[in-house]
């Protein structure tokens, strides 16, 4: 029994042993940043600008694997199962916070099963209306829906991603009722609310500009409590008829439980650096989105605080994916 507990002992020494050494050495091979959407999308884009830029600095080569799919649920299940090693690190949205409760059986712990690493972006939504609407403010929507309740449409990208929350969100606190039109996509849904089939969207920022630049869509109001960079003309929805309104999609960096601390506290250094970097800052506002820098802690602390925020949104709406 004694002999037993000594050999338990000197194997988890070695153990501490073989990890402080990776760590010493990190990284020594190929890095793998698991995106959970599809390539050629502004989350790719911003992903592989991030990519690049800890590649050079930490002297490997930073691999991006798209694994799309449940909101990001496939990569981040993927990224819970991975080695604590650091050649495997995820780049989640708000969706990481948002899935915690809109699936019955998520098969991973969004914040037991991850180390934090730091934030990389927030970005706002947009609420956009056809140009041939006779929506010209977020004031004409609220008083236009609660005279017609449960008449005006609305389109998403799918249930419970960012562009619906924003959507639910205004319902909430406007006090009124509209109709929820899911697509498969924000691609998708474009065409539909450029005709008119659909009242409105609250499309992310880089999908809406291009349409707003064009013609097609008239932009009534972004989605954060401070106007983008990307589009200072655009009041906030809060400023213009419905304060206290704010939401935010962000994406960040996080790795397997039990990432050594020296090794998070590495890739938070260079993520420090590049989110600096003035060529790398000018690509996020290009793509609507603001550097978000930051400690592990505090990008660990947003995770949480934003679990909450939208498990008490989604309890009210009733949002649920099986």
């Amino acid at each position: 029994m004694i002999a037993r507990f000594f050999l338990v002992l000197l194997m988890s020494m070695l153990l501490g042993v073989g990890v402080a050494n990776a760590a010493d050495t990190y990284p020594s091979k190929p890095i793998h940043l698991i995106v959970g959407f599809s390539p050629g999308g502004s989350a790719d884009t911003v992903g592989r600008a991030l990519a690049e830029g800890l590649s050079t600095r930490l002297g490997q080569p930073v691999i991006v694997e798209n694994k799309a799919g449940a909101n990001g649920n496939i990569a981040a299940e993927m990224v819970s199962r991975a080695a604590p090693d650091g050649y495997t690190i995820y780049f989640p949205s708000i969706g990481h916070a948002v899935n915690a409760s809109l699936y019955k059986n998520l098969p991973y712990d969004p914040v037991k099963d991850f180390t934090a690493i730091g934030g990389v972006f927030s970005a706002p939504n947009m609420l956009v209306v056809p140009v041939s609407s006779p929506y010209k403010s977020v004031t004409d929507i609220i008083n236009a829906a609660r005279a017609n309740p449960g008449k005006l449409t609305f389109a998403s990208s799918g249930s419970g991603t960012s562009v619906h929350l924003s959507a639910e969100l205004f319902e909430k606190m406007a006090k009124i009722d509209m109709i929820h039109v899911p697509y498969k996509g924000t691609g998708s849904a474009m065409p539909d609310v450029i005709s008119g089939q659909v009242d409105m969207s609250f499309p992310n920022l880089p999908s809406a500009v291009p349409q707003v630049k064009a013609g097609n869509l008239r932009a009534i109001g972004v989605t954060t409590a401070k106007r983008s960079a990307a589009a200072p003309d655009i009041p906030t929805i809060a400023e213009s008829g419905l304060p206290g309104y704010e939401m935010s999609t962000w994406y960040g960096l996080v790795a397997p439980a039990n990432l050594p601390a020296s090794i998070r506290n590495r890739l938070n250094t260079e993520l420090q650096s590049i989110l600096a970097d003035p060529k790398f800052k000018d690509k996020l506002i290009a793509q609507g989105a603001d550097p978000m820098p930051g400690t592990p802690d505090q990008f660990a602390q947003l995770i949480k605080s934003e679990i909450e925020r939208w498990r008490k949104l989604i309890a009210q709406t009733k949002i649920t994916i099986e």
